[in-house]
């Protein structure tokens, strides 16, 4: 019989992982806060590496182009937009909503150096994607190393 080593401080991650899903379903997001009656949050990102560039992606629906503001570093970027509520009419008092609207902003640290002149912007179907090329000396070189006998 193998002994299993009992760690408690993973139990209570583990415990606090499928916490934040609950609230997350139950649209109580810990990364959203309410402010002035609106709920901000935090779009999804996803970050890709590559030789050439580090690749963003961000999942903002709702939120027309002109509403994101997109600043670059050399080490960060950080993305701000807003999701402007439609103004709509009452009935019999009640009014209803399930959407999110409001402002959020992101920043995320970079682990290699950009070239923030040269940052390109896509948004294309409720999706932002930013290229940010790196600068010449952050690329991995591959060099040949000569082996003395």
């Amino acid at each position: 019989m193998a002994l299993i080593r009992w760690q408690p401080f993973r139990e209570l991650d583990e415990l606090q992982q499928e916490m934040n899903r609950v609230f997350d379903n139950l649209g109580y997001s810990p990364l959203a806060r309410k402010e002035d009656g609106l709920t901000n949050f935090v779009p999804p990102a996803e970050m890709e590496e590559t030789e050439e560039a580090v690749h963003i992606r961000l999942e903002v629906p709702g939120i027309h182009p002109e509403d994101i503001d997109i600043q670059a570093s050399a080490e960060s970027v950080s993305i701000r937009g807003e999701r402007k509520s439609e103004s709509r009419t009452e009935e019999k008092g009640i009014k209803r909503t399930e959407f999110r609207y409001g402002s959020f902003q992101r920043v995320i640290p970079l682990s290699t150096r950009i070239n923030h002149n040269e940052v390109e912007a896509e948004y294309k179907n409720g999706v932002l994607e930013l290229t940010l090329p790196k600068v010449e000396e952050a690329k991995q070189k591959a060099v040949k190393v000569k082996v003395n006998a």
